[in-house]
Parts: structure tokens; C-alpha cells; sequence
């Protein structure tokens, strides 16, 4: 047998500390004197001691001598300082078959009060000191565990550490090879009866060694007394020193998330107060993520850790082990679909303190005994905090803002961390400092959605300076875009919500003619928050069976209020038209259908556009539960000329040209002015050459016949 290492000494000439093993090693030690008192007497009289096939086969003389030999649990001295009360002979019908061996042989104590192995009790399991490196002992005291516990685990692991234990094993249960102790072995080595109720209750299933996964009782078919016994490879290794988890749970332990932030109403506090072991507590999530960074704030503030799980039901046992091992609480990030086995499996357990995280709603039906229920309190707009910590202290860009950059963010504390790794890497790649781009993108790969079955995203590719409109649009645009990024803000912590269970989305309704600008204001406010635009399609929406709209349309808001992005309802109209009065069955549906929508405008918490051409055909209804409506108005002959002059910023043009004529001469909108610049563009790029006047001239002639216009002019310019 190899070495144990231990401790280094702190100081030449120091005693080295004893680590798990060599523990352990003692106490084995003192055990193996156990076993070999035991050995002696069994093989004292024993006609085949010497025969090397003793275990194999029955000669005649063994079973004679098995038949003479009266009831042996080892040899037993009397009770020892450490013993508990004394019994004398017990009553009953074999009280009158006892021989005077078999009362010597018999222990006088009760099982649970019995003593462990010591070097001054022979043929019992000693006991050992405590010591600081003694993972049995403070393994014993969490768990609750008798000394008679401790002696069967440490009877059952000894082959595991000490070979030598395996043949002595196989003698002393008549068969060579069985090699691990066994029940009657077991009872033999701490000098108790095999018929002792009580002994022979600590194997039960429901007994606390079998039930905690400390002991397996193998050999079901066999009598009880011949049953093997083994300890889990994962419990030896946490007895030696090895902290390393089960090989079965790989993949599903991941790494603690970054705590919340205090909320500042002790939630965080009274939560940690119910770390206690076998209570297990359901926290309902606001927003999908928050659970984990709550329950680690709350175990930092009990001063103890946690073990994370999200793996199947079937992992429950091992991670419950896992936890018992280390002493930790388990928390479970996220219940499977359904989520019966698993709680039903957390719940029957007494020994850890659980926290399960999940967005549904408790249902009662899921296990017989209910956990306690709580809400996670609404996520603080102080998000940045947690961002910080997962940030550091990275070499950061000029006008670096990290409280406005998160600010329209709404992710939790994993994928916080994630998103701060992400871009961190992306900063290195680029070679420079980190800046607002890395981190948009880091988090904007964090929030993808299953939105994309029913909208088309877009990555804005646009900024402020795209847009030409008046003074008053444009700034309704950056209050819209202010309103997004500080809505926790107002209505969280400043508590300015209505109330009735209204969300804190920010709803905006763009109106005006087409080609005004108004999907490309989307697009320049979702890329101002750092946020991916994602483009409703009716087509996807709209469905001729009674109530699949709004299933569809429920999909849609439930994916966004978990999503950090941008809705866009074009020509929102078709969705959001008046009510009206009912005539027939298919006005009735209609109204149903708007009915709808405004119950669940009130209770959405995201960022949702809505463009229409008719501002009049909008229900008033919705334009109550708008924050902004903003009018997109016709551009004027000042405005055209800038949209014209926009149009041409990275287009090759000759020099020279003029485009007040145009500007003045042609009423288009902005959408019509880019159509023109396009059709120039695909002139002059067909004959090799730059765009010229009469390119755009000719493209804005093409965009007044598409409108079914006269052309001002043609053939006279």
C-alpha cells in the first residue's frame, strides 16, 4: 500500500497535521486488530482453519463442527468506559437455550449507544479520537449518524482502502469469494446478536445509511445476514480528501452565479434565514434567470455555499449525496418539463436545504408536500452593479458608460456573466480597449429568442445621423429611447407603476404616410438601446380559426417579455383597428381579438412599436395605453433636399450636381427619394460610371409613374 501524504508541517521540526486519509488509516488499523481477534476465535476449533479450499466446499467434520459451534459475535470483555447502559439476559424462549458462551459473546449495551472501534475493546470496532482531518466524524455529526453507523460505513469501506481486508472478509464469511463484509459480518465485529431488532434496523431501507446513500445493501435474494455490503465510491473519496464530484453528475453541476444585488427590503436576509436542512423553498421567478443570482446572495448571506443542479430527476439521489458530502445547500435553477419527478424526489428528502428557481407558477399537483412558495421581488434598475462585478476592472474605452450601456438589459446573473466574458474576448480579439459595442453584442447573443418563428429580426445597422426629420419627431425619438432605458428606474424604484398588474413596457405608435421614416426610426431606437429589432409578420399571426390569433399573438408577447429586444407591429392597423359594432359573427371575433390585445398591452413589460398609415383607424383605446404617438409628417422642400443629399452620402456622383431642382420639383417621401437614388445607382453602375443628374432625374420620374402620378415636366428637363 502506497503512502498518504499529509500535511506539510508549518515549521521544520513540526508534527505534520493529519490529513482525511491518515485518519482514516488509523482507524482502520485499529480495526484490523478487531478482525484478526475475531479471526482467532472463529478459527480456534475450526477442523478446516488450515485447509486452502476452506469456503469452497462442506466436508463432513465443518458441518459437524458447524452444528457443535454455538452463536459467536465476537469476543466481548464487558463494557468499557465507554460503554452505554448495561442490560441484563433477556426474557424470552431462547432465554433457556442460552449457553454460558453465548451470554459472554452477547454485547450489554444498546446498539445505537454502542462504542466504536478502540484499541482497548477487543472484538469491537474501535473508536477513534477526534481529530481535525476526521471526515467520518464530522461527516457523523451533520448527518446525524449513531456510532454504530460509523462502525458499519467503516466495516463496509475497509476493502476499499485496504486489500488486505478482502481475504480476511472472505474467511470469516465461510466463502473465499465473497470479499466485502457483510451484514453478520458486521454485526460479528461489534459483538452484536444477529436477532437484535435494533442492529439489524440500521440496514433497513429507510434507515438513515441506506436512505442518505452512505451504504448499499447488495444481494436482495440472499438471507439478511449474508447480504453484502459496499459504500459508494463517491462517499470513500470524500472520506480520503477527494472533493471531486460524482462522475454521474458531470455537466450538471455548473459554476455559482454572481449574487443580486441587495433590494434594500431584506428579502436576500430572510431567505438565507431559511437555509436550514429539509426545508426546500420554490422561488417563482419575474424574469427568467434572476433565481440563481438570488439564491446566491442569499447562501453568501448565511455564510454557507451551494451546489447548483440542472441536471434530470434521475441525478436527484447523487446530488442530494453530493450535498450531504460537502455540507452545502442544493439549489435547482430551472425545473424539467414536468417537473413532477424531480420535486417529488427534493421534497421527500430532511437532510439539505433546497431552493428551486423557476419562472411557472406552483402548481400543487406537482408533489404531495407543498414547499414554501415565494416571489421573487422585481428585478432594481441598479442592474449594473452585477455587471461590474462580472466586468472587473477591464481597460475600458474613452466615454465608456457602463450604467447606460446595461441599462436596457434585462438578463440574469449567468447570463451576465456569460455576456462579460463574451465581451471581454471580443475587446481581446479586436486588440483594444472594451466599449459599448463589445458589450451590446455579448448581450445581445444572450437574449436570442424563439421570436424568430413569428417576426423577422433585424440587426440595426443605422444610427441617428441616418435619420432626416423635424425637430419635434426627432426628439419624441429620444424620449422614446430615454423612456426604455430608465423604465425600472421610474417605474420600479421610484414606484410611478399604475398598478393592477401592469407591466413596465414602453409602447410608442408611429404614424404617417409611407415612406416618412417610420420603420427606419425603429430601427435607429433599437439600435441607440443596443437592442435587435424584430419585425411582427402578420402572416404569422393572422389565422381564419377562432382564437389562433391570439395564441399566436400571446406567443409573441410572452417570447418578448423574456427577450431583450424590439417589437415592431408594421402596419399595425390590420391588428390594433377600431372596435366596432357587432352585425355578425365575424364582427364579434374581431372585437375579440382587439379586446384582447388591450388586456395584454397592459401587463407587457417590453418595448413594442406599432407603425400604421391611418392613424384613424387605430382604436382609441390603444393610443390610451401609448406612451408616445408620434406623427411622421411629409417632407417639405427643405427636408427633400436633405433626404436627397443623405441619399448620395457614399454613392460616386459627378460634381456639380444639382438637387434643389429635383427636391422642388418631385414630392417624394424619404422611402421614394432612396428608391430614386437606387434606380440612379443601378443606371451608372451599368454603363461603368458615375451617377449623374440624369441618372437621378430618371429614377424619380420611375418613383412618380409607380405612384400612378403625371410627371412634372417630362420631357422638357
Amino acid at each position: 500500500m502506497t503512502d498518504t501524504p499529509t500535511r506539510p508541517p508549518a515549521h521544520p521540526g513540526a508534527a505534520p497535521h493529519p490529513g482525511p486519509a491518515d485518519v482514516l488509516l488509523a482507524r482502520l488499523g485499529r480495526l484490523r486488530a478487531c478482525v484478526a481477534l475475531l479471526v482467532e476465535g472463529q478459527s480456534a476449533d475450526d477442523p478446516t482453519a488450515g485447509d486452502p479450499m476452506r469456503g469452497l466446499y462442506l466436508p463432513d467434520e465443518t458441518v459437524r463442527f458447524l452444528l457443535r459451534r454455538p452463536r459467536l459475535n465476537g469476543p466481548d470483555p464487558g463494557p468499557g468506559p465507554e460503554d452505554g447502559p448495561q442490560d441484563g439476559p433477556q426474557d424470552g424462549p431462547d432465554a433457556e437455550r442460552d449457553t454460558e458462551a453465548t451470554q459472554d459473546a452477547r454485547p450489554e449495551r444498546e446498539p445505537e449507544a454502542g462504542p466504536e472501534p478502540g484499541p482497548d475493546a477487543p472484538g469491537q470496532p474501535p473508536r477513534a479520537p477526534a481529530a481535525s482531518g476526521d471526515r467520518l466524524d464530522a461527516l457523523a455529526g451533520r448527518l446525524g449518524l449513531t456510532e454504530l453507523d460509523t462502525a458499519f460505513l467503516l466495516i463496509a469501506l475497509a476493502p476499499d482502502i485496504d486489500r488486505t481486508f478482502e481475504p480476511l472478509y472472505g474467511y470469516l464469511n465461510d466463502d473465499v469469494s465473497r470479499r466485502r463484509a457483510s451484514i453478520g459480518l458486521a454485526l460479528d465485529l461489534c459483538g452484536l446478536p444477529a436477532e437484535h431488532p435494533t442492529a439489524r434496523a440500521r440496514f433497513h431501507p429507510s434507515a438513515p445509511l441506506t436512505a442518505l446513500g452512505l451504504l448499499t445493501v447488495e444481494d436482495p435474494e440472499r438471507p439478511l445476514l449474508s447480504r453484502a455490503l459496499r459504500v459508494p465510491d463517491r462517499v470513500v473519496g470524500h472520506l480520503l480528501g477527494d472533493d471531486t464530484p460524482d462522475p454521474s453528475l458531470a455537466g450538471h453541476l455548473p459554476a455559482a452565479p454572481l449574487p443580486a444585488p441587495d433590494d434594500g427590503t431584506g428579502f436576500i436576509d430572510r431567505l438565507a434565514g431559511r437555509l436550514a436542512p429539509g426545508r426546500i423553498t420554490y422561488l417563482r421567478e419575474q424574469r427568467e434567470g434572476d433565481g440563481p443570482a438570488y439564491v446566491a446572495a442569499a447562501v453568501h448571506a448565511a455564510g454557507t455555499r451551494a451546489l447548483y443542479y440542472t441536471g434530470p430527476a434521475e441525478g436527484v439521489p447523487d446530488v442530494l449525496r453530493e450535498a450531504r458530502l460537502a455540507g452545502h445547500a442544493l439549489a435547482v435553477p430551472g425545473l424539467p418539463d414536468p417537473p413532477h419527478a424531480m420535486l417529488r424526489a427534493l421534497t421527500t428528502q430532511t437532510d439539505v436545504a433546497v431552493l428551486v428557481t423557476d419562472r411557472r407558477p406552483y402548481d400543487a399537483e406537482w408533489c404531495r408536500d407543498d414547499p414554501l412558495v415565494l416571489e421573487l421581488p422585481r428585478p432594481r434598475s441598479a442592474t449594473h452593479h452585477a455587471w461590474s462585478a462580472a466586468i472587473g476592472a477591464p481597460d475600458a474605452g474613452p466615454g465608456f458608460d457602463l450604467a447606460a450601456t446595461v441599462a436596457p438589459y434585462h438578463l440574469g446573473g449567468e447570463q451576465i456573466t456569460r455576456a462579460a466574458r463574451a465581451a471581454r474576448e471580443m475587446a481581446g480579439f479586436d486588440g483594444g480597449p472594451l466599449t459599448a459595442g463589445h458589450l451590446r453584442r455579448a448581450a445581445q447573443q444572450q437574449s436570442a429568442s424563439g421570436l424568430e418563428r413569428h417576426a423577422r429580426r433585424i440587426r440595426p445597422d443605422v444610427s441617428w445621423t441616418d435619420l432626416v426629420l423635424p425637430e419635434k419627431p426627432l426628439t419624441q425619438l429620444h424620449e422614446l429611447a430615454l423612456r426604455a432605458r430608465h423604465r425600472d428606474l421610474v417605474l420600479g424604484d421610484w414606484r410611478l407603476s399604475a398598478g393592477g398588474g401592469r407591466g413596465r413596457g414602453v409602447l410608442g405608435l408611429f404614424a404617417g404616410d409611407s415612406g416618412t421614416g417610420k420603420t427606419l426610426s425603429a430601427e435607429v431606437v433599437a439600435a441607440e438601446l443596443g437592442l435587435d429589432l424584430y419585425v411582427i409578420q402578420l402572416s404569422s399571426v393572422v389565422d381564419k380559426y377562432v382564437g389562433e390569433t391570439e395564441k399566436n399573438l400571446e406567443r409573441i408577447f410572452t417570447e418578448a417579455d423574456r427577450t431583450d429586444a424590439v417589437l415592431l407591429f408594421d402596419e399595425a392597423d390590420s391588428v390594433f383597428g377600431k372596435r366596432s359594432a357587432v352585425t355578425s359573427s365575424n364582427d364579434r371575433y374581431a372585437n375579440m381579438e382587439s379586446s384582447y390585445l388591450l388586456q395584454r398591452l397592459e401587463s407587457f413589460s417590453g418595448i413594442a412599436l406599432l407603425t400604421t398609415n391611418l392613424r384613424a383607424n387605430v382604436d382609441e383605446a390603444f393610443t390610451r395605453r401609448l406612451d408616445l404617438v408620434i406623427d411622421f409628417p411629409f417632407p417639405d422642400r427643405p427636408q427633400r433636399l436633405a433626404l436627397w443629399q443623405h441619399s448620395l452620402t457614399h454613392v460616386p456622383h459627378t460634381d456639380g450636381i444639382e438637387l434643389t431642382p429635383l427636391s422642388e420639383a418631385f414630392e417624394l417621401a424619404g422611402g421614394a427619394i432612396r428608391s430614386a437614388v437606387v434606380t440612379a445607382a443601378y443606371l451608372a453602375a451599368g454603363r461603368g460610371d458615375k451617377v449623374t443628374a440624369a441618372d437621378l432625374l430618371e429614377g424619380a420620374r420611375r418613383e412618380y409613374r409607380k405612384a400612378g402620378r403625371l410627371v412634372p415636366g417630362e420631357g422638357s428637363w
